[in-house]
């Protein structure tokens, strides 16, 4: 197997996120990038709200959209943990993950069980 950079390793990252998107979500974002910090992998996904998510925020407020996505992600956890597990070598020890209702963009934060960009030093 050939030695992947740093960026081919956060593209394949970014390719599995939108997957899990558009399996769990319904649909993917429109623009994802992929950051290997350290001992993180931080993934930022820009247009994740569907037209009728953006519509409930308007009559539901935003916790009950928050408190969807955030089951949702839960449901598919293992799923996605399996994934960086695969790519990276490196056990998921947690997982942090937030949305903006006014921007439309999420945030997935994967802590890891080692120094991930090390490797690539």
């Amino acid at each position: 197997m050939h030695k992947r950079t740093k960026g081919q390793l956060e593209a394949e990252i970014s390719k599995a996120i939108v997957a899990f998107e558009r399996e769990f979500m319904g649909r993917g974002p429109t623009e994802v990038k992929t950051y290997i910090l350290q001992d993180m992998v931080l993934v930022r996904l820009k247009g994740v709200l569907t037209p009728a998510e953006s519509q409930l925020i308007k009559v539901e407020g935003v916790e009950l959209l928050k408190q969807v996505r955030t089951k949702l992600l839960e449901t598919g956890r293992n799923l996605l943990e399996k994934s960086l597990r695969d790519l990276t070598g490196c056990d998921v020890i947690s997982l942090h993950s937030d949305l903006s209702t006014r921007t439309g963009e999420r945030m997935i934060i994967f802590v890891l069980s080692e120094k991930l960009e090390a490797k690539f030093a």
